[in-house]
């Protein structure tokens, strides 16, 4: 188990490869693909962003509203494909990390490889589990998103495992390989 406090730099992500289990600690920012857009959009018109994404990890994610004497409800990973238009031009802003489900883009991944960044994957189903590796979640923009507004979360040993590294090794295809040859 390899332990990463946030922000993640370059030595960071060039010390992983996929499959590794890794537990974070540190901030984490919330947006799915409507907060996306709307971060690209503000890229384009060269406006500032509403959080520095420099060696920051985006965990796709909206979450159910918290219970009383918790900070957040469940927060269970989105399938990451919907911000696959997105995550390339920030990963070249500098976001070192992203967490959620399921495959990425050839664009994402060549990014990743380019600007050393990784993807980390979080168990699916297990949303009240993961939330409560959650200490505490603020607004940082987008109140008007609802669930899928961007926070900041603070976590701690948030487990995760590297699904795609900064060199393109790939657990969704590494494993395909794994089987094809055992059948």
């Amino acid at each position: 188990m390899i332990r990463l406090a946030t922000p993640l730099t370059d030595a960071d992500a060039e010390k992983l490869s996929a499959g590794d289990q890794v537990l974070l600690s540190g901030a984490v920012y919330t947006a799915r693909d409507a907060a996306h857009a709307r971060l690209v959009e503000l890229v384009r018109e060269g406006k500032p962003l509403p959080f520095d994404l420099r060696g920051q990890v985006i965990y796709f994610v909206g979450p159910t509203p918290a219970p009383p004497g918790r900070p957040i409800g469940s927060a269970g990973p989105t399938t990451s494909y919907r911000m696959d238009p997105y995550s390339p031009v920030l990963i070249g802003l500098g976001l070192k990390g992203m967490i959620g489900k399921g495959k990425r883009s050839v664009e994402v991944v060549e990014a990743m490889k380019q600007h050393k960044a990784v993807y980390f994957g979080a168990t699916g189903g297990a949303a009240a589990l993961i939330a409560q590796r959650i200490v505490a979640s603020d607004l940082v923009a987008y109140e008007d998103l609802g669930p899928e507004a961007i926070r900041r979360l603070q976590v701690v040993d948030f487990p995760a495992t590297v699904l795609i590294d900064c060199r393109g090794g790939d657990v969704y295809a590494e494993g395909r390989k794994k089987y094809a040859k055992a059948g």
